[in-house]
């Protein structure tokens, strides 16, 4: 994988089938020297290459625009999540995550075998434990969503990483009722642009990871999420309810009750529950535009 693979002579050529179509680089693996090869056929690169399936092995491992430590943090991929490698180069790993199809780098640490999951965490954080023993010492912490393979042992997950406490699991497939709840217990957690967990999350994050625990996989970014609810998900303002999305220009939150959002704000820089009627008039004083883009009922 440290060269990517070339369409040549004996291989797989494509050609377009009319221009090469417009597309979104955040979901959409291009780059000037290599595409996935998913999208052979509809947009031009010099070279295609078939993804690798990879999950990731940290807790959380910050997904880049660029190889770079320096470079801006757009998302993260939690321990379990599954990766299509596409490059590796220089112990960057480039690719997209396979629950939104996000595009970006992840050091080439992060990433290990593939699993298949049988369980995820559902609390706010989870502890890997050395031993089915609460007072053992453990290897780290997952956070909520952390996907993970193991076997029930009593009242323990035995994994290949160490023991997790099954109160803090859920089955794969076993969906949160209250997804609000989820949001509601992320109160106060700091806010971090492309943040996904309880060290951090940003205002997309938070919406998607209360409604994937919900079984609903949203996309990453708060423009993608309106983007991918049909109009038969519209809500007007006055019916708002518990667990309904309202999308501004560049931001979201999820409706605590028929008044009150809770919002991961950069203004408060934290996750934080207050009057969406507060959020509403901030909004329209400082974009002089209409604040509000969509009022959406997933259920």
């Amino acid at each position: 994988m440290g060269r990517p693979a070339a369409a040549g002579a004996g291989r797989g050529r494509f050609g377009l089938t009319g221009t090469s179509q417009i597309y979104d680089p955040r979901i959409v693996a291009i780059r000037p020297d290599l595409a996935d090869i998913a999208v052979a056929g509809q947009h031009f690169a010099p070279h295609y290459a078939a993804p690798m399936m990879r999950s990731g092995v940290l807790p959380a491992a910050s997904l880049r625009a660029s190889p770079s430590l320096e470079a801006e943090q757009t998302s993260e991929l939690l321990f379990g999540e599954g990766f299509a490698l596409l490059d590796l180069t220089g112990g960057w790993a480039w690719g997209y995550s396979l629950p939104d199809h996000y595009v970006g780098y992840l050091a080439a640490e992060a990433l290990g075998t593939p699993i298949a999951p049988t369980h995820r965490v559902g609390m706010s954080e989870a502890m890997l434990h050395g031993a089915p023993d609460a007072a053992s010492g453990g290897p780290g912490v997952l956070p909520r969503g952390a996907l993970v393979m193991g076997e029930e042992q009593g009242e323990w997950l035995a994994t290949a990483h160490g023991f997790l406490p099954l109160a803090a699991m859920v089955e794969v497939g076993v969906q949160h009722a209250d997804p609000a709840a989820i949001a509601e217990e992320m109160i106060g957690t700091p806010y971090a642009w492309g943040g996904r967990t309880p060290k951090g999350v940003d205002c997309s994050g938070l919406v998607q990871l209360a409604w994937g625990a919900a079984g609903v996989q949203l996309p990453r970014d708060s423009d993608l999420q309106l983007a991918s609810l049909a109009a038969d998900k519209d809500v007007a303002p006055a019916d708002l309810a518990r667990g309904d999305l309202v999308f501004f220009p560049g931001h979201v939150g999820i409706m605590a009750d028929d008044r009150h959002i809770i919002h991961a704000s950069r203004r408060w820089m934290a996750v934080k529950s207050e009057p969406l009627a507060d959020v509403i008039a901030r909004s329209a004083a400082k974009d002089h535009d209409p604040p509000v883009s969509g009022y959406k009922r997933l259920k």
